[in-house]
């Protein structure tokens, strides 16, 4: 059910049009959200739709009355407004400033004031969480703090429609999502309808119903998130670079700016901005500037900046219930950043980690395998294997690409380093144990792929694209040498 309806509406200050034939609903307990640059329009939509300015051309509709025939205290006691900025009431406490939001609920010139009015008011500031402060002078709180009041004062209206210009504004960040998911709450359990003018694209994203775009006082569109935050559409509206994202937890886009950069020149080879530390107990890789990586690792799984690339060796019979923070702490007791460091395990000799390095016209690669066959496995045959996996996954890959590379490429590099992978352990004949049949891998492989995100762009990496015909061939051959030196220690060993 639409509470409100704005049709065709629009607005001049002197010779300067602010808004033109702005059209759009809200429905009853719906969060809404106005985006736009600064200067579109969207303070102005607010105040008309609060009558703080008065219509010049166009319609707007409350419950399907026109807004023009609502008195001010008629339309008090239906909406409630926090403006962006308010004027500090100088000598009021949080509690009298609060108690000003009962007005439209006074019904004569003498007004009584009452245990529901008294009851309203308290449960508004109880609400932005001001019980506390609730006796102390509005002027003596911080910016934060006034602004929850004033929205309190809102609350205390005990309206149906709440309009917010930045409700959000001098809130730190703990703040602003408690409000935010106190009035997600009050939508639907209180079918409270929530109008706000938003500067954050990913919390208007995260917690808008709709979310409709101005620029240059037009509508550009309405809808959900999912349909708005699109890159084309905010470059059109904000005229900034940006680039869109899944949210990690919930289904909404959130956005990612992208700054205006000058990337350094190319003065190296690929393989002169690596360095390698090995040992017995360990092999780091050390780049000189952050990589980009998507990676199944144990330490810093999906994707990630890392500059330290650590593939440690651990015994056969490693056991830990906790193996990623057992690793973490491994990495600091050897002073590397954990959140810029990509962190493997393997039960193989470190000694039999095998190297290839590709020079192809536009791009260069570096691939980095160990590989055993303790925990072969056929993938499609795991499902009659009744133990899950408890050993350490004896093939780790990493692969460091000089290039840049779009989120297909990098899903795509994984999956052709891992046909690469299993026709390697095809063509040695490894087979699973356990079945008999040809192992595709082993129980908890890791692979990395990290790339410089300088020079070259890459779209895809498919493996018949140039950049995936060179994944395929380093990691094949860096797997088979791995595996063979694997076999020819344990025959050694034998």
């Amino acid at each position: 059910m639409n509470v409100l309806e704005v049709n065709n509406v629009s607005y001049r200050y002197h010779d300067k049009m602010v808004l033109q034939d702005v059209t759009f609903t809200v429905q009853k307990g719906e969060l809404f959200g106005i985006l736009g640059p600064n200067g579109s329009g969207k303070t102005t939509l607010l105040k008309l739709l609060s009558k703080e300015l008065s219509l010049q051309t166009g319609m707007i509709f409350l419950n399907g009355k026109p807004l023009v025939s609502f008195s001010q205290k008629e339309l008090a006691r239906l909406v409630a407004v926090l403006p962006q900025s308010v004027d500090t009431t100088f000598g009021y406490t949080v509690k009298e400033t609060v108690e000003l939001g009962r007005y439209a609920h006074q019904g004569s010139l003498f007004p009584k004031w009452t245990e529901g009015d008294e009851q309203a008011v308290i449960k508004a500031i109880e609400q932005v969480e001001l019980l506390d402060k609730m006796e102390e002078g509005i002027d003596q709180l911080s910016g934060g703090e006034r602004q929850r009041a004033y929205l309190a004062r809102a609350l205390a209206q005990e309206p149906d429609i709440l309009l917010l210009d930045e409700p959000t504004n001098h809130m730190d960040i703990a703040q602003q999502m408690k409000l935010l998911d106190r009035l997600s709450k009050w939508t639907k359990e209180k079918r409270l309808t929530v109008i706000a003018i938003f500067h954050d694209m990913n919390l208007a994203s995260l917690y808008c119903d709709r979310i409709l775009f101005l620029k240059q006082g037009s509508v550009i569109g309405v809808s959900e998130p999912n349909d708005m935050i699109e890159e084309s559409t905010l470059r059109n509206v904000f005229g900034a670079p940006v680039r869109r994202q899944a949210h990690p937890v919930v289904p909404n886009p959130i956005v990612t700016f992208l700054p205006e950069m000058e990337l350094p020149e190319r003065e190296k080879e690929l393989r002169d901005r690596l360095t390698i530390e090995k040992s017995h107990e360990r092999i780091v890789v050390t780049t000189s500037q952050p990589f980009k990586v998507l990676s199944s690792s144990l330490v810093g799984a999906g994707f990630q900046w890392a500059t330290h690339f650590v593939n440690r060796h651990v015994s056969k019979d490693y056991r830990c219930d906790d193996a990623e923070e057992e690793m973490k702490q491994y990495l600091r007791s050897h002073t590397l950043d954990v959140k810029r460091t990509i962190g493997m395990m393997t039960a193989v000799c470190l000694e039999d980690a095998a190297y290839v390095y590709r020079k192809e016209e536009t791009f260069s690669l570096f691939t980095i395998v160990t590989a055993g066959i303790g925990n072969a496995v056929d993938a499609a045959k795991a499902w009659e294997r009744d133990e899950s996996a408890k050993g350490v996954g004896t093939i780790n890959i990493i692969v460091f690409i000089d290039g840049t590379l779009m989120d297909a490429a990098y899903v795509q590099a994984m999956m052709t380093a891992t046909e690469a992978k299993t026709k390697a352990l095809y063509d040695e004949r490894i087979l699973d144990p356990k079945t008999n049949t040809m192992a595709t891998g082993t129980s908890t492989d890791c692979i990395a792929i990290a790339a410089s995100q300088m020079n070259t762009v890459f779209d895809y990496a498919g493996t018949i694209t140039p950049l995936g015909k060179a994944i395929g061939r380093s990691v094949y051959e860096a797997t088979r040498e791995a595996l063979r030196r694997y076999q020819q220690r344990r025959g050694d060993d034998q």
